[in-house]
């Protein structure tokens, strides 16, 4: 039985240790939603991705996630600053954002790039999805 005098063992070690190897990084979010021109009505289905990329002067686009439209016609794309870590010539301190909505295989939008995109600035906090940054609702064909 536990008495009232007695005070409970805490394994401080462990915890301390468990600290110093943590890693702080909190997961972003790039959420857009895509509706069907005419109709109004949420575009979804398996046939649709949404692929997020990071727009480069001088090399290759950098690919950053993807994620499939929900029945809102939603995108939430996840993914951690150390992903924008790029083989760039020249470093940048912002990423410029973009996204493709595919259909199948043949893209069927092209958002126009976000320049400079800060996180810390822009996006909201959430719990569930930790910086959330809205692109926005398009209409597409």
């Amino acid at each position: 039985m536990f008495e009232t005098n007695q005070k409970p063992q805490i394994m401080r070690v462990p915890f301390f240790d468990a600290l110093k190897t943590w890693d702080p990084e909190i997961q972003l979010t790039v959420k857009v939603r895509f509706i069907q021109r005419g109709s109004n009505e949420p575009l979804h289905g398996s046939q649709y991705i949404v692929r997020l990329y990071d727009k480069d002067i001088f090399s290759e686009d950098d690919y950053i996630g993807s994620a499939k439209l929900n029945e809102n016609g939603e995108a939430h794309i996840h993914f951690y600053s150390s992903d924008l870590v790029a083989q760039d010539i020249l470093p940048e301190d912002y990423p410029d954002l973009y996204v493709l909505l595919f259909k199948g295989d043949t893209v069927h939008f092209q958002s126009k790039v976000w320049d400079d995109v800060d996180f810390d600035k822009d996006a909201t906090l959430s719990l569930q999805e930790g910086e959330v940054l809205d692109f926005g609702t398009y209409l597409v064909d």
